[in-house]
């Protein structure tokens, strides 16, 4: 069957995000036929053996591209997105009589924060809220007496990411779900990572989570099942049904990364995107950008028009160029364009023609 997709608008979403073309491909034939099965990847049994095979080998395969294979990690693939991961955090690691320290960098950092407080003293290490999220709060410190450290690497809302993680003695959580595999890091520094896919891994479904297992059974709480991470280990992510069809374009991502060379190679590529717009947005004298400088998130580049009354005309500009996704969220407004991994360089090429034509245009209108 041809499944060849004949389209394709540059997409900037923040989320669902962009996937690769052969993701896209791979995934409509096994719909259709899964496995050359007779079978649909939607109806056959997650229990079956080619399904089970797919888990293994993207939680493999996970803990290989993070260089964390054998080192006493555990990847699982859960339901209920990174929020679920806010309260089954604290459940986890925050001791009954204990506290948990976190950083506030903007609005999902805060959604943890709020969860987390159900459980015990929360301790707010710094917080960058008083200026609308524009920057990643330097210079704090984070209690040693505290059962765990949590912080969110990238902010896709405000567009700032983390480049620096405290060095502590306690665990390290860290909520990745916009820029995990995007850049190299030593990711043995974190005790716990969890991405929803659908930032910059796969549909919309599912949740990745890499813990370290010698930190789990010490918090003294009794844990709800669906909610303890030590059941979902034990079960090898397969305690309830899982979401196959999210698990399955998951890993044939991070088999694409695996091809393309790893994260090493990917940062390359993004790194090029992000330095192609921000010099774009610097120079260009009709733009700004959001963030401060130096917390710029290579992910998501959030930018304003330095005059609002000029926004009909570069809308209509990207609209008639086939760009998807630009519109800024309400908490800022202006505009975001997500470079997630499979965002092609030649696209961020178009958002730059557009903006310098956009510039050529308004030069010459009086408003």
């Amino acid at each position: 069957m041809n499944t060849t997709i004949t389209m394709k608008k540059h997409n900037y979403s923040a989320g669902p995000c962009i996937l690769p073309q052969e993701v896209f491909e791979k995934s409509a034939d096994a719909i259709l036929n899964f496995n050359n099965s007779g079978l649909s990847l939607l109806e056959i049994s997650h229990r079956s053996k080619d399904f089970v095979a797919v888990m293994d080998e993207a939680r493999d395969l996970a803990l290989e591209l993070l260089d964390l294979k054998g080192k006493g990690y555990q990847a699982l693939f859960l339901h209920g997105g990174a929020s679920l991961e806010f309260l089954m955090v604290p459940y986890n690691l925050m001791k009954t009589d204990g506290k948990a320290a976190y950083l506030d960098t903007g609005t999902w950092a805060s959604a943890a924060i709020k969860e987390a407080k159900l459980f015990g003293e929360t301790v707010v290490v710094a917080s960058s809220k008083d200026q609308n999220y524009n920057h990643i709060p330097k210079g704090y410190t984070v209690p040693e007496d505290a059962n765990y450290f949590h912080c969110t690497s990238n902010n896709t809302i405000f567009g700032t990411q983390m480049k620096s993680f405290p060095n502590v003695s306690i665990p390290v959580v860290c909520d990745m779900s916009s820029d995990i595999f995007s850049r190299v890091l030593d990711f043995s520094k974190f005790d716990i990572i969890y991405a929803g896919a659908q930032k910059n891994m796969g549909p919309a479904g599912t949740t990745l989570v890499v813990v370290k297992e010698e930190i789990l059974g010490k918090s003294g709480r009794v844990i709800p099942s669906m909610l303890d991470y030590e059941k979902h280990i034990k079960a090898e992510s397969m305690y309830n049904t899982p979401a196959v069809f999210p698990v399955y374009a998951s890993l044939l991502t991070l088999q694409w990364l695996k091809k393309l060379g790893g994260i090493a190679a990917v940062e390359k590529l993004n790194n090029a995107k992000a330095e192609l717009l921000y010099n774009e947005i610097d120079r260009n004298p009709y733009f700004k950008g959001a963030a401060n400088v130096e917390d710029r998130s290579n992910m998501n580049a959030v930018f304003l028009l330095e005059n609002e009354e000029h926004a009909s005309v570069f809308d209509t500009l990207w609209k008639e160029a086939g760009i998807s996704g630009l519109p800024g969220h309400r908490s800022v407004g202006g505009y975001r364009a997500s470079m997630y991994n499979a965002l092609p360089i030649e696209s961020v090429q178009v958002l730059v023609d557009v903006m310098q034509d956009f510039e050529s245009k308004v030069s010459g209108m009086n408003f």
